[in-house]
């Protein structure tokens, strides 16, 4: 009976992970059968024609000698096949340098990472100071509330002409195209965490004589702590998002540039590995930001 149990409670702990294989094994079929190259007829063509067709680059010979049709000129998405040989030919040498703009994988994922988090970071940091400050006064929050709601929906890549304009360097126009993405909605959520936070805690500490420096670390921060991580989270989305298309636009090394170089070359497959790179790295940095949240949240029963 007890092996039984523990059976069933280890079923229960891994069937998610095994469904989300089955789903992405089922996703890559789909993928692979609407993406297939067709198969090459030759009915009714001569030798000449055939010889064309290859010089132009239309169709290619096999192992065997045969023809097939160039997967390369056909229009068409590439499979998981070719994406999957792209990826293996970047990671190949991740921190290569073999040009100017020519760096590897792992080199630009790291110049992305670092714009993202020096912009990210440093409006986190700029956005809870101030939430906190609007937050702590029904006055304050009430004057400042319309500013944040009316700035809050603005896309960040709005931002990047004014800001290129002032700040004149690509790099710190991207870094602070990331920081307005992140810093409204943390604002937003700190401010409106520290407005709602339970009177009686504040009596409570008001009661113990807590000096402000220690009710703000052991009352005001617990309590908020929510609510701010809600909306660094939300920020972080945001920021992610952003920093994709301020690369691409403002031609600084990083997976956006990837993704417009690939582009440019009409490399589709590049394109596609660009884009699962960024999905990759989102995931793991948004698992590590869940981890560090559960850590500082609480949840009342």
């Amino acid at each position: 009976m007890m092996k039984k149990l523990m059976k069933n409670v280890t079923l229960d702990k891994y069937s998610p992970y095994l469904l989300s294989l089955v789903i992405l094994g089922v996703l890559l079929l789909i993928w692979s059968s609407l993406t297939s190259v067709p198969k090459f007829n030759p009915a009714g063509l001569s030798e000449d024609d055939l010889m064309l067709m290859e010089m132009n680059g239309d169709i290619v010979r096999d192992e065997a000698g045969g023809f097939l049709n160039n997967p390369d000129k056909l229009q068409t998405i590439p499979g998981p096949g070719r994406v999957l040989d792209t990826a293996l030919d970047e990671l190949k040498a991740p921190f290569a340098k073999t040009g100017t703009n020519d760096h590897g994988i792992g080199l630009l994922v790291g110049y992305t990472l670092k714009r993202f988090l020096f912009g990210f970071l440093l409006a986190s940091v700029v956005a809870v100071f101030f939430g906190i400050i609007i937050g702590s006064s029904r006055i304050i929050f009430t004057a400042f509330n319309p500013f944040i709601q009316l700035l809050k929906p603005v896309s960040p890549l709005a931002w990047m002409p004014l800001l290129l304009y002032s700040i004149k360097d690509p790099y710190w126009t991207s870094v602070f195209v990331v920081f307005m993405a992140s810093l409204w909605p943390t604002m937003a959520n700190t401010a409106f965490g520290v407005s709602n936070i339970k009177k009686d805690y504040l009596r409570v500490s008001s009661m113990v004589e807590l000096s402000w420096m220690r009710q703000f670390f052991t009352v005001i921060l617990p309590a908020a702590a929510p609510s701010i991580f809600a909306g660094i989270r939300i920020s972080f989305g945001s920021a992610l998002v952003a920093v994709v298309p301020a690369e691409m636009l403002l031609g600084e090394l990083g997976v956006g540039y990837l993704s417009w170089i690939e582009w440019n070359n009409l490399d589709i497959a590049g394109v596609i590995f660009a884009i699962i790179v960024v999905g990759v790295v989102g995931f793991i940095l948004d698992w590590g930001l869940s981890k560090l949240a559960s850590r500082f949240t609480y949840s009342e029963a």
